[in-house]
């Protein structure tokens, strides 16, 4: 019902920039160019967890992608999984490129907490998936969504853990939802989240999909993994110019 009520006030209430907050619109020219502006680039977290697939990342998690991304997830400002879904699509197109066999691109969200989606009345990472999707569609690319992740212990915040200590917190925490395995063998799987950090949900998530049983008694292989945003310290390292800066 939260949801819903948000779809409705959003058509009626007046809107503003999720980056600035700029009047009249729900993500400014300004905004929007540091969200799609870039190329997507291959990202990698020091100390990078083992098990992590390959992950692009749109952009980096700064400024007005970090607002929006705010914006979309806590505020429920829903309208911004368009664009966000977009910045998505992009990076998972740099990371898996065409598909050689024809198989459709699966898009495993990571999942979040019942009671963050409870609390926050919409599941972010599966909204902003979905819409990954339809634009991967609408390009030429099949693709859909496959929500086959849970959490199946709960966790603690992970906010302000070292590295090391979220992979401790998260380890064991997925699970594959039963017959999931069989959905995961009909395409090529690719983890999607709204953001990385250290890497390690990532890399706890990939781990579920492996133990997930198909129908040849193997996991899903997990080669690549897309997200919108990246650490600002994960996203730079990846690109010799901005390391060149930073060190100046």
């Amino acid at each position: 019902m939260r949801g819903w009520w948000r779809e409705i006030t959003g058509l009626v209430l007046p809107v503003s920039c999720g980056g600035c907050g700029r009047a009249r619109t729900e993500l400014c020219d300004a905004c929007g160019a540091q969200l799609h502006g870039g190329a997507p680039r291959r990202v990698r977290p020091a100390p990078e967890p083992p098990a992590l697939p390959a992950v692009h990342a749109a952009a980096g998690y700064e400024n007005a992608v970090r607002a929006v991304l705010l914006a979309h997830k806590e505020r429920g400002v829903l309208a911004l999984a368009r664009p966000l879904g977009k910045a998505l699509a992009v990076a998972v197109r740099a990371g898996t490129g065409q598909v050689p066999d024809g198989r459709p691109l699966l898009l495993v969200p990571v999942p979040s907490a019942r009671s963050a989606v409870a609390a926050r009345g919409h599941d972010p990472g599966r909204r902003i998936a979905l819409a990954a999707a339809a634009h991967l569609r609408r390009a030429g690319t099949p693709a859909t969504v496959a929500a086959v992740l849970r959490q199946r212990r709960a966790v603690v915040d992970q906010a302000g853990l070292t590295a090391r200590d979220r992979q401790a917190n998260l380890a064991g925490a997925l699970r594959v939802v039963t017959g999931g395995g069989r959905l995961l063998a009909t395409g090529r799987v690719v983890l999607v989240d709204d953001l990385l950090t250290t890497g390690a949900t990532l890399a706890e998530a990939a781990r579920a999909l492996a133990c997930a049983q198909g129908p040849a008694g193997t996991g899903a292989v997990v080669r690549d993994a897309a997200v919108v945003a990246a650490s600002p310290a994960a996203f730079d390292a990846a690109c010799p110019a901005a390391r060149e800066i930073n060190r100046n």
